[in-house]
């Protein structure tokens, strides 16, 4: 049958139709390609961003997202800066470091308002503190913040970041690694501290870095300086998803692991739910709950650069206002006080 011959009403359904698929073909044309590069392998505290994508939050944004696996925050604060990701999450420290020498990289949103950073070991191989880590080997990836921070730690505690040996094994080698006494002590983020309390027990020694009065800023949302200059409307989007992602799971971290683990393999569940309830601490401060969730506060990101600044050598001078911005937040957006 030609067009000529079908009914109104049919010609006006295919029209229609037709019209549609071109819309939804010139949608999917104008959606920004965005790649967002993570500090490790995904886990809980990345469950935000899968749930947001699997609800098709940045789609409907205008971003058409790809979320890749990260090699430590190093490796990613080195990626965005070459523009291999438009985004990345990195740890505040390491991308203030990374930007202090030459690398084009700005923060937009912070994640953990609190350090994560913590060294764990066994009170059986004889080590009661920080103190007793002269001599001792730290077990941990190569682009490991706590390894990039590490004579920050060192000087803090009073020992010599000289006197210890880092040995490279993976994220997922550190349990085991620990139990086999390949290494005397190893660092992790305190997402993970239920899983070795479970493995160890009473055995289990441990200092957060936050104990000692070092607390800088951890993991944060950062962003290419030229891909934050063309493309200003794309970062707000991908910011504020973000930070509506981050509520809902805050309110709810059910769908969020249901869109991580489907995404991804290997996770257990229950472990993913300890992280979040660990997590949740380091998300929350005064400022995240009172301005926006994912607000940095000028202050210590000052007082975070002084700490590179005194700890750590070839640290350029550098305004540190310029390092973040929370001009893209959703100040309607904040961290629950409980």
């Amino acid at each position: 049958m030609t067009i000529t011959g079908m009914s109104a009403t049919r010609r006006t359904l295919l029209g229609g139709l037709a019209g549609a698929a071109f819309a939804a073909s010139a949608r999917a044309q104008t959606r920004e390609r965005v790649s967002l590069v993570l500090n490790w392998t995904p886990t809980a505290d990345h469950a935000a961003y899968y749930y947001a994508k699997a609800q098709g939050w940045y789609e409907a944004a205008g971003i058409d997202l790809t979320i890749e696996t990260g090699r430590g925050s190093g490796a990613s604060a080195q990626r965005v800066a070459a523009g291999g990701a438009q985004l990345g999450i990195a740890d505040m420290a390491t991308a203030m470091l990374a930007r202090s020498r030459g690398a084009k990289v700005t923060a937009v949103m912070v994640v953990y308002a609190n350090s994560p950073q913590g060294f764990y070991w066994l009170k059986s191989s004889g080590i009661t503190g920080p103190r007793d880590f002269p001599g001792r080997s730290i077990g941990n990836p190569p682009g490991d913040a706590s390894r990039v921070m590490w004579p920050a730690f060192a000087r803090k505690v009073g020992i010599d970041p000289a006197t210890v040996r880092f040995v490279n094994i993976s994220p997922q080698a550190k349990i085991q690694a620990l139990r086999s006494r390949a290494i005397d002590i190893t660092s992790d983020f305190y997402n993970e501290h239920d899983l070795k309390l479970r493995e160890f027990g009473e055995d289990l020694g441990f200092v957060a870095w936050r104990d000692i009065d070092l607390n800088p800023y951890g993991n944060s949302v950062i962003v290419n300086d030229d891909v934050l200059a063309a493309k200003p409307q794309m970062v707000e989007s991908f910011v504020r998803v973000s930070q509506r992602a981050f509520a809902a799971c805050v309110a709810d971290i059910t769908p969020g692991l249901r869109a991580l683990m489907a995404a991804v393999s290997g996770l257990d569940e229950a472990n993913q739910r300890d992280q979040w309830k660990r997590i949740l601490e380091l998300m929350r401060d005064p400022t995240t709950t009172s301005v926006a969730l994912g607000a940095f506060k000028p202050e210590r990101v000052a007082a975070d650069y002084e700490l590179l600044r005194t700890y750590f050598e070839d640290v350029r001078p550098m305004e540190a206002s310029q390092a973040f911005t929370n001009r893209f937040l959703d100040t309607a957006i904040r961290m629950p006080t409980a």
